[in-house]
């Protein structure tokens, strides 16, 4: 069943085209992976389907029938569409549980869940400020999660991790895997994308230029010339 269905999307800075023309599909039950060069009109994409950035046509649609092109990013989100930025974003002077709580609107059964989920069950009392890298990006993903997604947006998950915690995050995707959740990852890392990914949308210049497996993006002279290299 298809979760967001982007059809015809062209997005213009100024003379600048981010996306042209571009159409694709995310389906739920799938890790969907968007990869390309830098300023492939990856995170655009993003933007597009949270709300942030306007389209000058096309049009994106949740479910078959939720037009997300004229919703604000507020009713997005409130749809069920739910984003991860690159950078962590989280309250650093409070605490774990803090931050999970505002994710949450105040759950407590919710809250303790998704803590055991991301590995931070045992640091609810400790100030955010104070974690690692990989477990605010960990915590980041709890918040979102807090809100039961049907459509989970990660934006680069992994950058910055080590690989113990890049390992964490792909098991911890493993887990967030179902029938009634769509889930997108943007990232650079090829060989963790190819770990967690069921289908990848290559970019290049706001284009799709190849979709389908990793392991077959890998071997497509396009995508090798203009994005993976010899």
């Amino acid at each position: 069943m298809i979760a967001i269905d982007v059809a015809g999307l062209n997005v213009r800075f100024g003379a600048f085209r981010a996306i042209t023309d571009l159409s694709l599909t995310i389906d739920y039950g799938e890790v969907h992976a968007i990869i390309g060069p830098n300023g492939a009109g990856k995170t655009t994409l993003l933007d597009v389907i949270s709300g942030l950035t306007r389209p000058v046509s096309g049009r994106v649609t949740l479910d078959g029938a939720r037009e997300l092109t004229r919703l604000s990013d507020t009713a997005i989100a409130r749809a069920g569409v739910r984003r991860k930025f690159q950078k962590p974003s989280v309250f650093m002077a409070l605490s774990v549980g803090e931050n999970l709580e505002i994710g949450g609107l105040g759950d407590a059964s919710l809250i303790d869940e998704t803590a055991r989920l991301i590995g931070l069950a045992d640091q609810l009392q400790r100030p955010a400020g104070t974690l690692s890298h990989g477990q605010k990006q960990w915590l980041e993903i709890g918040m979102v999660l807090a809100a039961r997604p049907r459509v989970l947006m990660l934006d680069e998950p992994v950058a910055g991790l080590t690989d113990g915690e890049t390992d964490l995050t792909a098991e911890l995707i493993a887990t967030l895997r179902g029938p009634d959740r769509a889930i997108v990852v943007v990232e650079h890392d090829m060989d963790f994308v190819e770990r967690i990914a069921d289908r990848v949308t290559v970019l290049h210049e706001g284009r799709t230029l190849f979709e389908g497996a990793m392991a077959d993006a890998r071997q497509d002279r396009q995508v090798i010339d203009v994005y993976l290299g010899r």
